[in-house]
């Protein structure tokens, strides 16, 4: 009896393991030198790796030093360091303006879509019963948050990946 009680512990542990959000900490400025009125504290991504075609939410935890009334967000990313996407996005449409001085939260949630390029090209696994073959993607993302007159109030970036999964298939002799 306790040996089933353990399992589903341990299996119920994982599921909700695998269903959280993954934080990235890998998070660098623009300008290391810099002192910017926005800091940031972490970024959550979900689902980490991102799946093509599907959406995905970015959060990004912050601090800022003062009050923010409006502003924007200009999103580039970059795919082994080629300039492949860009966007601005009105910051209120992230996250409740004003922003009041202290922590906030910025939200976003975009469908890739899914012709979006993998790294690598898929590697075959090959077993007698069932195999699957995966790859995943990698790209830079650099946001700058604007305020008022197009001030800088932060730059930073981050690495994230694009995942695929090809449909499971059996090998027959």
């Amino acid at each position: 009896m306790s040996f089933f009680l353990l399992f589903c512990v341990v299996t119920g542990a994982t599921c909700l393991l695998l269903a959280c959000p993954v934080h990235t900490n890998q998070i660098e400025y623009c300008d290391k030198k810099a002192s910017y009125q926005v800091t940031v504290k972490g970024v959550e991504i979900n689902p980490n790796p991102i799946a093509r075609g599907q959406p995905a939410t970015f959060k990004i935890s912050a601090i800022t030093g003062g009050d923010i009334n409006k502003g924007k967000l200009v999103i580039d990313v970059k795919y082994f360091g080629m300039h492949i996407h860009q966007e601005t996005l009105d910051l209120c449409k992230e996250t409740s303006c004003p922003v009041s001085t202290g922590d906030f939260r910025l939200s976003h949630q975009q469908t890739l879509p899914s012709f979006t390029p993998p790294k690598d090209q898929p590697t075959q696994h090959v077993s007698f019963f069932l195999s699957s073959s995966t790859s995943q993607g990698s790209y830079t993302l650099i946001m700058k948050i604007l305020g008022e007159e197009d001030k800088q109030l932060t730059c930073f970036n981050f690495d994230f990946s694009i995942g695929f999964t090809e449909p499971d298939w059996i090998l027959v002799y």
